[in-house]
């Protein structure tokens, strides 16, 4: 296999800032959403007043979701800032002791000394700061934060997540709104993690069955809150 082969191949790592965002807003939007109505519905089955706070669960969780991811992935973002300067500060001023750091990088990966030290001269020499960057604080282009696109990935997934039980709420005879809306929801879950996991190449049966497992548990015991207390919850 040639370099350049091996370079095209797939790799779904390449995904994973906005997958991890994705799932986890598509994931809270249907479960918190459709513990919101099931919750809402065991206290009394009143369609307007589930509607009513289904509609406002999406409203304000799809928000919060990106306000958080974009707050969450910011501050990850500075720090990421914060030690790349001190890193390129340190080379400046310790230029001889931050290449002998790096060669007991290598050397901890299986190279000897002297294969060690050559790499970490030679590294240090095309680009000091993208070597120590890349192999001591082990950041990358893949890995690196971007919090606009996590909290739009998140808030967006969130949004057209949580619009699966609250139509499924509008649509199922009123009688019938909590069966209706868990069936829909965990049908939901399952194409959630299937989804998940194939667009992140990893086994679909376990991610689908964690998510469905999560989900069921969080309607189950909104569902509890909501027929004890008898109250909106």
């Amino acid at each position: 296999m040639t370099y350049e082969s091996a370079h095209e191949a797939p790799h779904f790592i390449n995904r994973a800032g906005w997958l991890r965002a994705a799932v986890l807003g598509a994931n809270d939007g249907i479960v918190s959403v459709a513990s919101l109505i099931v919750g809402v519905a065991a206290a009394g089955p009143d369609r307007t007043a589930i509607l009513i706070a289904g509609t406002a669960g999406l409203a304000a969780g799809a928000m919060s979701m990106a306000a958080g991811e974009y707050v969450s992935v910011s501050s990850q973002a500075d720090v990421e800032r914060a030690d790349i300067l001190r890193e390129g500060r340190a080379i400046v001023e310790e230029p001889a002791a931050e290449e002998a750091e790096l060669a007991s990088i290598y050397r901890g990966r299986g190279l000897s000394a002297e294969t060690a030290a050559l790499v970490a001269r030679e590294l240090t020499q095309k680009d000091a700061l993208a070597a120590h960057v890349r192999d001591e604080l082990g950041l990358s282009e893949v890995h690196a934060a971007n919090p606009l696109q996590a909290a739009m990935a998140s808030g967006a997934t969130f949004t057209v997540a949580a619009a699966i039980p609250l139509l499924a709420a509008a649509l199922v005879p009123v009688g019938a709104i909590i069966p209706g809306v868990v069936a829909v929801t965990l049908v939901a879950l399952a194409g959630l993690g299937a989804i998940g996991a194939a667009a992140g190449g990893a086994p679909p049966m376990r991610a689908t069955l964690r998510v469905l497992f999560w989900g069921a548990a969080a309607m189950a015991i909104t569902a509890a809150v909501g027929r004890v207390f008898g109250v909106n919850v």
